[in-house]
């Protein structure tokens, strides 16, 4: 073997382990969420609930990006330009504001750290991973030029109806299906939100009325990503973060409902699932 082989064996031997260790990607999701909303027939005919659930369907599609590298992601919302405002028959705008909130993931130490708004403080929520309890699918399809795989989860979740009085009316358990589609040639345990735990990165979540859709990925940009955990914000468990979200969302419900007395109108919400 002359010299100049020798040279490309020993560069391809170190250029592998290099490239493995610098593995990162970028990749783009797509998401909507379908909102249940009852209101009182006596104040707003089907045409006008009509028009509301609409608002939210649109309101509710939002994108976001995921970065990651084999061991770490970030993941957040895309900011996007507000559409003019426009007159509603019914009367009533509705308007969900973009989530400031960032989630790191440590798949190699299970562990994240999620930077979260609630009511204007800052909170930064610190804990381990649950570990999903995936079950592999043997059904697989093409999302873009990646095949995947189909994987199953089983849980269950309490769902909570609130009325305008601010007083929950009920609360419900059930067993719910979260199905996903990985792919192994992004041999990352990485996914949108709070997924991950697969021998590859999840393209697509189905998790109720939950959607979420990779639309593209980027594999080694030439700008290299600095994955990092956020740092602002009052630390606190997510058990803890979720009780106080509770009781700030009860509080809210209670003051908007006092404010609101006598006009007669019903909403009811559905939060969960």
């Amino acid at each position: 073997m002359n010299l100049k082989w020798i040279l490309i064996v020993i560069i391809f031997a170190f250029a592998k382990p290099i490239t493995a260790q610098d593995f990162q990607g970028v990749a783009t999701y797509k998401s909507r969420r379908q909102i249940d909303i009852t209101m009182d027939s006596t104040q707003m005919n089907d045409a006008m609930q009509k028009q509301i659930q609409d608002q939210l369907k649109k309101q509710f599609q939002k994108e976001f990006t995921l970065q990651f590298n084999r061991n770490a992601s970030v993941y957040k919302e895309n900011a996007k330009l507000d559409a003019p405002s426009v007159g509603s028959s019914s009367g009533v705008q509705i308007k969900v504001s973009s989530s400031n909130s960032v989630l790191y993931k440590n798949t190699a130490a299970g562990t994240f750290t999620k930077q979260d708004e609630l009511f204007g403080k800052i909170f930064l929520i610190q804990d381990s991973l649950p570990k999903p309890n995936w079950k592999l699918e043997k059904d697989q399809k093409s999302i873009g030029d990646y095949t995947c795989y189909k994987a199953t989860l089983t849980r269950e979740v309490k769902e909570k109806q609130w009325g305008t009085a601010g007083d929950s009316i009920a609360e419900t358990t059930h067993e719910k299906t979260v199905t996903v589609w990985y792919t192994p040639q992004i041999p990352v345990t990485n996914g949108p939100q709070e997924y991950w735990g697969l021998p590859g990165l999840i393209l697509e979540v189905q998790d109720d009325k939950l959607s979420i859709l990779c639309s593209s990925i980027v594999l080694n940009p030439n700008e290299k990503i600095d994955i990092q955990a956020p740092d602002k914000g009052k630390v606190i468990d997510q058990e803890s973060f979720n009780t106080l979200q509770e009781e700030k969302m009860q509080e809210w419900m209670e003051r908007n409902s006092n404010n609101r007395k006598g006009d007669g109108k019903q909403i009811t919400i559905k939060i969960g699932g």
